[in-house]
């Protein structure tokens, strides 16, 4: 031995009794030619020092009502085993070659050391770093704390001060630990190359197996790639897989060499390909079965300040916490609405079919489904925001969802006392009686009466609120809103949950009963269930409990009140459901049990609605040209394979809804509504004589809306 490395090992024999490092012997020297080390002072301290370690990051898993999975989502691919779960032959191979006397020595393994960093002082650099396994999994837990660059650089820095902090850590590790747990811990945080992080993420990601099945050949692989696991990274190409071949032999060799295998099974394991799999990687909502639902659901963790303080808190909370993530969505319910829209509109289509289901009193969304396919490719097709969503979710601007408003007008009228039978004539055209006849929620005015509007569907004449609102007479709801007020209007629908799917504030004009704000199929079809509900609106649920790593469920209970009065919403359930025998939809017909719902037709069939609601299960369906519904009108096109000269909302949104719900609703027994409170809102106030008709003014040209 050099006198160099004599005066080594003579340093570390004094260190070792007065139970001091050596700093000398511990910390590999850096710097070249100006290599050298500490000497023994009183100042080097070695006492323990605690270590903080947040549980490493771990896959969230996303799933259905019925435990199936939807989604993955994580920082860090990593599957957290216990020791029992992993194979003793991999056990045997990490130690073989990463720490060969684990079990027998503490913190610090004084002749791994020695030997390191005499073969630093003879290379006048770093070339091998003599750590123990105790102190890797130290230097890893410091790694996944950093919370930025600088402190990630701290953690992997060449200095004596770095090294001295690990090992008081790792002595700190080492009393509080036993050496299976320890090791149980290093096998979790783990890096071993192609984004695979822990052995059981590994196992699964190079082989395909769990961890428990690994074999010699495998488990060598695996323990061979934690030294350099980008070097090795075999999902990087040949050079990569050549390099850890090679890797995986020296760790073959050295269990040989320590008697932990025969020279046989050494060679036989050699003689193995390499067998890197590449399995692919979970992932998350874009390679989802169910990517709308999929991307609601995300957002309301990433959004909702229960699950975080700052975006940054929520972000972490889901992509590191090795959550369970049960949801709302029903995978009967979701097939069905997914062959509905299959039926009728084609991925290929430039118009495009979205729908949404809630459940009536709870608001839990039971699926989202749409025409076209998820993804960023224009060549495909491919829908790259959530259609069945507001912008709050992952979606756009919507549609402007039509005569489905009509709704809330019916709403307003029956709350302010007015009877099924109540009734005026409605003219060719409507204009506002004055400047005055409209007044939004600020109270100003806004009626314009130089402008008209005129019917695309229904007649003029005498039109009750049962036979206006089958008939979805625009002239009758625009007379209905200017009678119960715009602004009682427009409160009626936010109680229901009524915003713009853009998120900007609801638009206040008189026609807003003719559904010129921009919606979402969610929000519609949950405002359409609170009438289902009796009045109950629930706000939106698509998650219903979280289990976190350790197995501490919190669950989510529907968030409801009471918004209608029940007869109110009784009363409307009762002229909506016939819509289905006497009105827009008469030739759709309806799903063989208590159903009630309205059309939506906008202004030049620039999109088409169906809305609608059993007292078990409500629905909305939009369809129009994402590419710009005002320059893309739903007129003289081609959809799913059938020419329409117009599409309205009984063309196709109607025998979409119609579909699914028989679907939905196959292994749901038939509920009924309530029925209508006769004395209440039967007949007429007065008589049901028609008013003499008002004189309609000058018509001019007609703002069609259906």
């Amino acid at each position: 031995m050099s006198g160099r490395g004599t005066k080594i090992v003579r340093l570390a024999a004094a260190g070792a009794a007065v139970g001091v490092l050596v700093a000398g012997i511990a910390l590999p020297a850096v710097g070249g030619a100006g290599l050298g080390f500490m000497s023994v002072t009183s100042e080097v301290d070695l006492r323990p020092e605690d270590l903080t370690e947040p549980p490493p990051a771990e896959v969230t898993i996303m799933q259905d009502a019925k435990g199936n999975e939807i989604a993955r989502f994580y920082e860090e691919y990593r599957e957290v085993v216990k020791l029992d779960e992993v194979a003793e032959i991999m056990k045997t191979a990490i130690i073989s070659i990463e720490d060969y006397r684990f079990y027998q020595h503490g913190a610090i393994d004084l002749e791994g050391t020695i030997r390191a960093f005499a073969k630093n002082l003879s290379a006048g650099g770093v070339s091998q770093g003599g750590s123990s396994i105790t102190q890797q999994y130290v230097k890893q837990v410091l790694l996944n704390s950093a919370s930025s660059d600088e402190e990630k650089d701290k953690a992997l820095e060449a200095s004596y001060a770095r090294k001295l902090n690990e090992l008081r850590h790792a002595m700190a590790v080492e009393e509080k630990y036993s050496k299976d747990e320890i090791l149980e811990k290093y096998l979790n945080i783990a890096y071993f190359g192609a984004s695979a992080y822990g052995v059981e993420a590994a196992a699964k990601r190079f082989f395909g197996v769990p961890a428990a099945d690994l074999t010699l050949p495998q488990a060598a692989t695996l323990a061979g790639a934690v030294q350099d696991p980008n070097a090795t990274d075999p999902n990087l190409g040949r050079k990569h897989r050549d390099r850890l071949l090679k890797r995986r032999n020296v760790v073959l060799d050295r269990m040989a060499e320590l008697g932990k295998i025969t020279p046989a099974e050494a060679a036989k394991a050699k003689a193995a390909k390499l067998g890197y799999k590449g399995t692919k990687l979970p992932g998350g909502c874009e390679s989802s079965k169910y990517p709308y639902f999929c991307i609601y659901a995300r957002n309301e963790v990433l959004k909702n300040p229960a699950f975080g303080k700052t975006a940054k808190a929520r972000g972490e909370f889901l992509n590191r916490g090795g959550l369970t993530i049960r949801t709302t969505l029903d995978p009967a319910m979701q097939a069905a609405a997914d062959r509905a829209i299959r039926k009728w509109v084609h991925p290929s289509d430039n118009p495009a079919a979205a729908e949404a289901l809630v459940q009536p009193g709870t608001g839990a969304i039971k699926a989202m489904a749409a025409s076209r396919t998820y993804g960023r490719s224009k060549a495909r097709n491919e829908m790259s925001y959530n259609l069945v969503a507001d912008a709050a979710h992952g979606g756009g601007v919507g549609f402007q969802a039509g005569s489905t408003f009509k709704t809330f007008t019916l709403l307003t009228a029956l709350e302010q006392g007015m009877k099924v039978n109540d009734g005026f004539t409605a003219g060719a055209g409507f204009r506002a009686s004055g400047y005055s006849a409209f007044k939004n929620c600020k109270g100003e005015n806004i009626g314009d009466p130089g402008w008209t509007v005129t019917n695309d569907e229904g007649a003029p004449g005498w039109k009750t609120l049962q036979t206006g609102t089958w008939g979805s007479v625009n002239t009758f709801f625009m007379e209905l809103e200017q009678r119960v007020g715009l602004c009682e209007t427009i409160k009626t629908a936010r109680s229901l949950g009524i915003h713009r799917s853009d998120g900007l504030k609801l638009l206040e004009f008189s026609t807003f009963t003719l559904g010129t704000n921009e919606m979402d199929p969610v929000t519609v079809a949950n405002a359409y269930a609170s009438i289902g509900a009796r009045g109950k609106y629930c706000a939106p649920m698509a998650i219903t409990r979280i289990t976190d790593r350790n197995g501490e469920v919190t669950a989510y209970k529907p968030k409801c009140r009471q918004e209608l009065d029940p007869e109110v919403a009784d009363a409307a359930a009762d002229v909506l459901s016939g819509v289905f025998t006497k009105g827009t939809m008469r030739l759709v017909g309806g799903i063989g049990r208590d159903a009630a719902g309205k059309t939506g037709t906008t202004d030049d069939y620039a999109s088409a609605w169906f809305a609608g609601f059993t007292p078990d299960l409500a629905g909305a369906v939009s369809i129009g040209d994402p590419r710009g519904s005002r320059d893309h009108r739903l007129t003289g096109v081609t959809i799913g394979g059938r020419y329409y000269g117009a599409v309205a909302g009984a063309t196709l949104p109607g025998p979409i809804w119609k579909d699914t719900m028989i679907g939905a609703l196959k292994s749901v027994p038939p509920a009924s509504f309530t029925p209508i409170d006769s004395a209440r809102f039967g007949g007429c106030s007065q008589d049901c004589r028609p008013a003499p008709r008002p004189t309609d003014g000058d018509v001019s040209a007609a703002t069609r809306r259906g």
